[in-house]
């Protein structure tokens, strides 16, 4: 076996596998549990994967292994993600047409996910740009659209000049598109819509859902949900009435000035023809573009113009309040108006910094802190304040006081209880071609007659999918490059036979990935998106393992689409992933990798001198799978050796030296490795192992060990224990339960000792180890510790002033 290459190795047991379909699920013939183990599919957008992805990849594929060896039907499919951005600017950076280099990377990446060892049954693998995937994406499309979840509608938007296409908000990272880091700009144009605001409050909910508590934070900050009252204002001296949103309304009658976001419709009707309105506007420009530009701090960049105008006659008091326009009030937040009083934070500093006036309603009990609240010496907003107005409500404490206020107002007719969130509805439509086309097309004729309300007809079900043409120039040009394409755009309304135009944008890449995990389970149905019936019995996904950067996109977007799915009576499940794990980031001398760095880790050197197994257990061992990793090219060098000693102990002689010295080593690792798997503690776990080849060979292994370790070694080192297990003479495979036994299990009972290793320190400093037996008295344990050779020699000239025993832990001395 040592003549023999470990790439030699690898290809024999890919070639077996797949020529036994052992991978590949039995979706109902079986009543083995179910586990669908999925991992994040890869953008095709360059020639090869990087060790992120294999590192990705590496711990899903151990997982969805293990689970099978624990007796677990386990479905672990692949795909790509190939429409969208990554990909077409890949193919306008290389000249070469999207429909080629996406498909000549998928191949490459197909070639390479083998290389490594993968249980993946490509026979359900899915690629969003085939016709066959994206035929049902459209038919979503016009579910959503039937539903009226779809919409077409002017909306001010966010511009890649760059890219040339609108991006949805998730995809502005501090004022910059996340695709190709250019500025975005502001742009009102007529786009597609999800109308995923009306799942805003079911999204909050994730009960049952084993999630990190971070990413689920992530989803709720990003919702942004916020009770409060809307208020009934009207600006003096113009006939406009408008709504200010008051999150905190039992201080309603504190409220002295309201301020307006830069870029509420109302703020040009407020200063129009005054002589406010240039330094409104000015003003204004100058902020969007703070906000597009770099990261707005929204508390040090605060600033604010007069408008000079005045809500009227607030809440009956003969009180005017000024309007000002301020930076850090936001159009998506609430009405875009907000009243602002002494007990915001923000609004008291604000009010400081322009001299605002001030008027406190609520103060602490303490005497002295209340009349520097009452001077505006300091801000004051604590649950257990004390409410001076309005009247009806003096004395009560500010928590107690909330739902009453609220009746007290509505009652008034001041204004109405509301609930706002910061979530927007989800910009679906992109300027650009390589993406799957909108199915519906404009027709004058039915505009016209009233018959499709704005001409919008949908494509009938029986004529998708809408084919995306070839010979198109797919270069960006502020339009989506079909709309040049008179082949594609000229059509007939199916409606009335009429002339008609096709949708020349296309779907942003998320909607194809916001489904995808329900097409892998019938990736080839001709007559369904999804059978229902393998559905029923296959979803939810049990694990998700993927990028924590996906909450605010990916994932919130799967979990819309597949309660609305659920909701118009296609599925009987309203949540997509049950578990969801995030891997770690993988760093080159503690960096990210990157090729301006040069410190790009290239995968394919690795295995093709160590193998796929070592390098597999590399990436497994650099560090918790959550946490990441330090990659050291001399580190995967220790892994080889214990491979290496792992092998060699296999192929050694079944000698037992010591049988429950053995046993208890054996059972131990078993412990270990299983508690570790189950932790998602992969490095720990081999650690286990690596301890085992280094104590086995003072007791000695049986040919029944030899058997248990191979089947423990299996979900890190698939290839390794495969040839493992046939050279022990064993039935092929290892990885079937009902040939190997499955996942080893530990008996306690041999994890008894009846000897102890105990540490032995002089001053704090490790000198020695020494084995007792585990009921020795302490005088027998310190006297055995100082007559170790390695430890009697510290005594000399020396005097012991005193002896430590902790017991089962260690042992010690200070001496001087």
């Amino acid at each position: 076996m040592d003549e023999i290459r470990p790439t030699d190795i690898d290809q024999k047991w890919q070639k077996k596998w797949r020529e036994t379909n052992l991978h590949n699920a039995d979706f109902l013939g079986t009543d083995k549990p179910k586990y669908y183990n999925l991992v994040m599919f890869p953008y095709p957008s360059a020639a090869k994967l990087h060790i992120g992805h294999w590192y990705n990849y590496g711990g899903s594929d151990l997982w969805g292994r293990y689970m099978r060896m624990k007796g677990f039907n386990v479905f672990e499919p692949m795909g790509f993600d190939s429409f969208g951005l990554p990909a077409e600017n890949y193919a306008v950076k290389t000249g070469v047409h999207p429909m080629d280099s996406t498909y000549e990377n998928i191949k490459i990446m197909c070639e390479q996910l083998s290389a490594v060892g993968t249980m993946y049954d490509w026979d359900k693998k899915v690629v969003t740009s085939d016709p066959e995937y994206y035929k049902w994406t459209q038919w979503i499309f016009l579910k959503f659209f039937e539903a009226g979840l779809a919409n077409r509608r002017m909306a001010p938007v966010n511009w890649c000049p760059k890219c040339q296409t609108c991006l949805a908000n998730e995809q502005v990272k501090e004022g910059k598109c996340d695709r190709c880091s250019s500025e975005v700009v502001k742009k009102d144009m007529e786009q597609w819509f999800f109308n995923i605001k009306k799942y805003a409050e079911r999204l909050l909910n994730f009960e049952g859902l084993d999630w990190p508590e971070k990413t689920k934070m992530m989803q709720k900050d990003w919702i942004g949900k916020s009770e409060g009252v809307n208020f009934k204002h009207k600006i003096k001296d113009l006939d406009i009435e408008f709504e200010v949103f008051d999150s905190i309304p039992q201080t309603f009658m504190a409220q002295t000035f309201v301020i307006i976001a830069p870029d509420h419709p109302l703020v040009k009707r407020l200063v129009e023809g005054t002589e406010h309105e240039k330094p409104v506007m000015d003003f204004v420009k100058k902020i969007e573009k703070k906000r597009l530009n770099k990261k707005f701090d929204i508390d040090a960049d605060m600033e604010g113009v007069f408008t000079g105008r005045y809500s009227e006659n607030y809440m009956g008091t003969g009180k005017d309040l000024p309007i000002w326009v301020a930076s850090f009030a936001l159009m998506d937040y609430g009405t875009g108006i907000v009243g602002c009083s002494a007990h915001d934070e923000r609004d008291f500093a604000f009010a400081k910094m322009y001299n605002l006036p001030l008027h406190p309603v609520l103060f602490p009990e303490d005497k002295s802190h209340a009349e520097k609240v009452k001077n505006l010496e300091v801000f004051y907003r604590e649950p257990d304040g004390i409410l001076h107005e309005p009247k009806e409500f003096e004395g009560m404490k500010w928590h107690e006081a909330r739902k009453p206020i609220i009746d007290h107002i509505e009652k008034k007719k001041f204004g109405t209880r509301t609930i706002n969130y910061k979530l927007h509805d989800w910009l679906l439509s992109r300027q650009r071609y390589w993406g799957a086309p909108i199915p519906v097309v404009y027709c004058e004729k039915c505009k016209a007659d009233g018959s499709a309300p704005g001409g919008i007809v949908a494509i009938p079900e029986k004529d998708l999918p809408v084919l995306l043409p070839r010979n198109v120039d797919f270069i960006p040009r502020g339009k989506s490059p079909l709309h040049y394409c008179d082949e594609f755009m000229k059509t007939t309304c199916p409606k009335c036979g009429g002339p008609a135009e096709r949708e020349s944008d296309t779907m942003d890449t998320f909607v194809d990935s916001s489904w995808y995990f329900l097409r892998y389970l019938s990736p080839k149905n001709e007559e369904n998106a999804f059978d229902k019936k393998i559905i029923k019995k296959w979803m939810p996904v049990d694990m998700y393992i993927g990028g924590a950067e996906h909450a605010c996109m990916h994932l919130i977007y799967a979990r819309f689409f597949t309660m609305v799915l659920h909701d118009l009576g296609y599925i009987d499940f309203d949540e997509p992933f049950k578990r969801l794990v995030h891997q770690g980031t993988i760093t080159k001398d503690s960096a990210k990798m990157s090729k301006s760095k040069g410190n790009v880790v290239s995968p394919d050197s690795f295995i093709e001198k160590y193998g796929s197994d070592v390098f597999r257990m590399y990436l497994m061992f650099i560090g918790p799978f959550v946490a990441g990793g330090d990659w050291s090219d001399k580190g995967i060098t220790g892994v080889a050796r214990f491979e290496r000693k792992f092998k060699d102990i296999i192929f050694g002689d079944d000698e037992v030296k010591n049988k429950e010295e053995m046993l208890r080593v054996i059972h131990k690792t078993i412990k270990r490795v299983t508690e570790s798997m189950e932790a998602f503690q992969f490095n720990t776990a081999i650690a286990a192992m690596m301890e085992f080849t280094n104590e086995i060979g003072a007791c000695g292994i049986d040919a029944e060990s030899k058997k248990t370790m191979v089947r423990l070694i299996a979900p890190f080192a698939p290839h390794t224990a495969e040839e493992l297990w046939e050279k022990l003479d064993q039935k092929y495979s290892v990885f079937d339960v009902n040939v190997s036994g499955g996942w080893p299990k530990f008996d306690e009972k041999y994890l008894v000792t009846s000897v102890l290793e105990l540490p032995v320190q002089i001053n704090g400093k490790l000198r020695a180890v020494i084995t007792v037996p585990v009921d020795d008295a302490k005088e027998k344990i310190l006297e055995c510790a100082k007559n170790e050779s390695n430890v009697k020699k510290y005594f000399e000239g020396a005097q012991i002033v005193k002896e430590i025993y902790v017991p089962g832990k260690l042992v010690g001395f200070v001496v001087k």
